[in-house]
């Protein structure tokens, strides 16, 4: 079903008719103003068409239109200075990677002076008791290699089946 407006656009284009005209001129509140409306409209849209109707255009005027158009609206265009094309600029790209270079070195020197090289560290443990029970295992072997400047000590241990009760790291 078609709502009063589009009922009222048809009434004014002349699309009614019949049975449909006949009902939607009955609920017309004021059928006098309403013809005087509809011949207001018409001669509107009269003057309308006559005033502003467009030319027809032929295919090679309507591309030279395009690109007159089109040269307008690059000449109106405003634009970009040409010695600053980005954000990014030499001179900036030189200055963050400097403060990155001393954040970095900055960053490095904390760390550093946080674990001293020639302290020992906390992981280091020293054998105290390295002897073998030869009644658990009569064929095992220890020997204890120790390297100062790698600052490693490596226990090798051949043939001990378990670790002897008296076994004491500090």
């Amino acid at each position: 079903m078609k709502t009063f407006e589009q009922k009222w656009t048809a009434w004014v284009d002349g699309e009614l008719t019949g049975k449909e005209l006949a009902e939607f001129e009955a609920a017309l509140p004021d059928k006098a103003a309403a013809e005087a409306e509809k011949r207001d409209a018409q001669k509107l849209g009269a003057l309308l068409k006559q005033e502003l109707g467009a030319d027809v255009l032929s295919n090679e005027e309507f591309f030279s239109h395009q690109l007159r158009e089109r040269i307008a609206r690059e000449s109106a265009a405003p634009e970009r200075p040409v010695g600053r094309s980005t954000w990014w600029t030499v001179r900036r790209l030189a200055w963050s990677g400097a403060v990155s270079l001393a954040i970095f070195v900055v960053s490095t020197l904390f760390v550093l002076r946080e674990n001293n090289p020639g302290e020992q560290s906390q992981y280091l443990t020293q054998i105290l008791n390295a002897r073998v029970d030869p009644a658990v295992s009569p064929n095992a072997t220890i020997s204890i290699f120790d390297s100062k400047d790698d600052r490693v000590t490596v226990l090798w241990v051949e043939g001990l089946q378990s670790l002897p009760a008296d076994y004491a790291a500090k």
